[in-house]
C-alpha cells in the first residue's frame, strides 16, 4: 500500500521509500551471503534497523533465508532475551505456513506449553516470562531449530550491547558458542553504544572477539538525502528547495531519523502546487516539539533536582565538554563534581544523554531543543 507520506519515521514499507545506503546494501548482502556474521554500529536513530529491513526485503535474503529481527534495548536479562527471540521466531514463521512454525514448536519442547494453534493452523503465542524455567536448555532448543530449518535463518540482534548488562554470568560466552556452532544460521549484532560494542568485538579478551566483520553506519550523503526528498515532492505535485533540505540536513547532522521526521512534516504541511523553503523550517521544528510537550514536561517534572540540572547545562551547552571541570560547573551553576559525575551516570544509563570521547548532549535533540528554550 503506498503511504500518504512517502518520508518514513518507523518501520519499513518497499525500497522505494529508503533514502540510498546502496553501499552499505551491497556490503551487508554480501557478507551474510558469504557466509559471514556482522557487527552493525552507528549512533542511535541513524538507520540500522532500516538497512537491515532493507536487506531483508532484497529477493536474494527473502527468498532464500528465514529472517528474523529482535530488539533487545528493553531486555534485562537472559530470560527476557529469550522470550523476545522466541517470540519473533514464531512471527516470522508465521508467512511460511504450518510446517514452518510446527518444526519450531516441536524443536524447542521446553516453549510449547506457551504456543497453540487457533482453528485456522495459525499459532498463538501466549508464552510468559515464567514460563521459561531452564534458559540455557530453552536457548539449546532455539539454536537446535536454527541449526535444523529447511531455510537458512538470518537473526538481527539490535542493541545487542544489551547483554553486557545482563547479570546472567558467562552470557556472551555462552552466546558466542551457540553462534559459533550455528551453520545454518547468520547473525547481525547491531549496536548503538560504540564503546561497548567495540569492546565486546574487538578485544581479544571477549568471547565474540574477531568473530565477524565490523561495518560502521555513518550519514546518508546530503546529496543523496537532497535528490531523494525532491523526487518525492515532485511525484506529489509539491516542491522542497535545495537550501531547505542541506538546512534540515546541517542542523541535525544528517541523522535519519531527524531528517525524515521533519521533511515529513514539511511535506504535510506543503499544499499541492506549493514550494517548501527554508521559512517553513522553524514552525515545523515547534510543531514537533510541542506534540512531545507534555511529555518533554512530565520528564523534567520526575527528574531529580541534580539530574535535572545537569540536563538543563547540557542542553544549553548543546555539545558539552569536561562535565566535571570548575569552568562548566561554575558556568552552569552546579554544584559539585561529585554530583555532577553521579548525576551524569545516572543519566547515561537512562538515555537521557549521550557522550562520546567526553563530548555529551541529549539524546532526543527536540528534548535538547524544548529545554533550552524553557529552562
Amino acid at each position: 500500500m503506498k503511504p500518504i507520506n512517502p518520508f518514513i519515521t518507523s518501520g519499513y514499507i518497499s525500497s522505494e521509500y529508503f533514502c540510498d545506503r546502496e553501499i552499505e546494501t551491497g556490503q551487508l548482502l554480501t557478507e551474510l551471503i558469504n557466509g559471514n556474521d556482522v557487527a552493525l554500529i552507528s549512533t542511535r536513530r541513524m538507520g540500522k534497523t532500516g538497512l537491515i529491513k532493507h536487506v531483508f526485503n532484497d529477493q536474494r535474503i527473502s527468498k532464500a533465508y528465514y529472517t528474523f529481527f529482535i530488539d533487545i534495548y528493553a531486555t534485562k536479562s537472559l530470560r527476557e532475551f529469550i522470550f523476545a527471540l522466541s517470540k519473533e521466531i514464531v512471527d516470522g514463521l508465521k508467512p511460511f505456513g504450518r510446517k514452518a512454525y510446527e518444526t519450531f514448536v516441536s524443536t524447542v519442547k521446553s516453549l510449547q506449553a506457551g504456543i497453540s494453534f487457533d482453528v485456522s493452523g495459525i499459532p498463538n503465542f501466549h508464552l510468559s516470562l515464567s514460563d521459561i524455567q531452564n534458559e540455557k536448555a530453552t536457548l539449546d532448543e532455539i539454536f537446535h531449530f536454527i541449526e535444523k530449518a529447511e531455510k537458512r535463518c538470518i537473526i538481527a540482534i539490535d542493541e545487542f550491547q544489551q547483554i553486557a548488562s545482563y547479570p546472567d554470568k558467562n552470557i556472551e560466552a555462552i552466546l558466542r558458542t551457540h553462534v559459533q556452532h550455528c551453520n545454518n544460521g547468520r547473525f547481525i549484532f547491531a549496536g548503538s553504544q560504540r564503546h561497548i560494542m567495540g569492546n565486546m568485538f574487538l578485544s581479544a579478551s571477549r568471547p565474540f572477539y574477531q568473530s565477524v566483520s565490523m561495518m560502521q553506519l555513518g550519514p546518508i550523503s546530503m546529496e543523496h538525502y537532497i535528490a531523494f526528498a525532491q523526487k518525492h515532492f515532485d511525484k506529489s505535485d509539491k516542491t522542497i528547495t535545495r537550501e531547505a533540505i542541506i538546512s534540515i540536513y546541517n542542523q541535525f547532522e544528517g541523522i535519519t531519523w531527524y531528517v525524515q521526521k521533519l521533511l515529513n512534516t514539511l511535506f504535510s504541511n506543503t499544499p499541492k502546487g506549493g514550494t517548501c523553503s527554508e521559512n517553513m523550517i522553524a514552525p515545523a521544528i515547534d510543531q514537533i516539539i510541542n506534540s512531545f510537550q507534555y511529555v518533554y514536561a512530565e520528564t523534567m517534572f520526575r527528574l531529580p533536582e541534580k539530574q535535572k540540572e545537569l540536563l538543563i547545562a547540557i542542553a544549553k551547552a548543546g555539545k558539552a565538554e569536561r562535565l566535571k571541570s570548575a569552568e562548566f560547573i561554575s558556568k552552569y551553576k552546579l554544584s559539585s563534581a561529585s554530583s555532577v559525575q553521579s548525576a551524569q551516570r545516572v543519566l547515561l544509563e537512562k538515555d537521557y544523554i549521550t557522550g562520546e570521547n567526553d563530548i555529551f548532549g541529549i539524546y532526543d535533540r527536540f528534548f535538547g531543543m524544548w529545554i533550552a528554550e524553557n529552562w
